[in-house]
């Protein structure tokens, strides 16, 4: 019987894509040594695991990315995109087993399901969070979410690293490409700096930035009047 995690990085930046992985087994006895929430382990423990559970057989790791600019279509919200980044990085982990591999394995002799997931929850109603996510799945699973499941499924928790080392990286791109952006979120100096450093300089928000979020449409009209008291 197959068991997976799944867990999202970057639901609350300004800048940059988020991110969800899943990490899926059929004997969690396979997941190494020292699994934990993302949020408690350094950095580099962190990329040591990731790469870990990326090169230990048995174990299958699905990525989505949610980019800025579906964040910024008005036609979507971060629930249901949340949903959408679980259920693909589940499908991009089921991939890689392939169609005959699940075949056997997906059904129990009573027509059940016999591959099972849990989620992190990424909506006040974990329950609604979980049938979301079936429904929006192709894969025939029993799902199931939490909050803080982080921190208590070590293949959530294994879900949660992959995630981070993955959001990580992208703002690492990001840095080598426009300079020094901090973490991305709000509340962080740097990126708070940089942001209206670049709009002060440009007169617009870096490409990366979610333009439909209050940080920066606030930053954007704080420029803007900037501008019109200096005439």
């Amino acid at each position: 019987m197959y068991q997976f995690g799944v867990d999202e990085a970057g639901k609350g930046p300004v800048f940059g894509s988020m991110f969800a992985a899943t990490v899926c087994v059929e004997n969690t006895g396979r997941l190494p040594d020292g699994i934990a929430d993302s949020k408690r382990l350094s950095v580099r423990r962190r990329e040591e695991l990731a790469a870990t559970l990326r090169e230990t057989d048995g174990i299958h790791v699905g990525v989505a990315e949610i980019s800025t600019a579906r964040i910024d279509d008005p036609d979507t919200n971060m629930n249901g995109l949340a949903v959408a980044a679980h259920a693909n990085a589940i499908e991009d982990a089921f991939g890689e087993l392939g169609s005959d591999e699940l075949k056997d394995t997906d059904r129990d002799n009573s027509g059940d399901a016999t591959v099972s997931g849990l989620c992190d929850a990424c909506d006040t109603d974990a329950d609604r969070f979980a049938r979301r996510v079936g429904e929006a799945c192709s894969l025939e699973a029993t799902i199931d979410a939490r909050h803080g499941a982080d921190d208590d499924s070590d293949l959530v928790g294994a879900a949660s690293i992959i995630a981070k080392v993955e959001r990580d990286a992208h703002v690492a791109d990001l840095a080598a490409e426009f300079g020094e952006i901090g973490s991305g979120y709000p509340g962080d100096s740097t990126t708070r700096a940089f942001l209206e450093s670049y709009v002060e300089e440009t007169g617009e928000l870096p490409p990366f930035a979610r333009k439909s979020w209050s940080t920066c449409t606030d930053v954007l009209a704080e420029a803007s009047q900037t501008s019109l008291d200096g005439f």
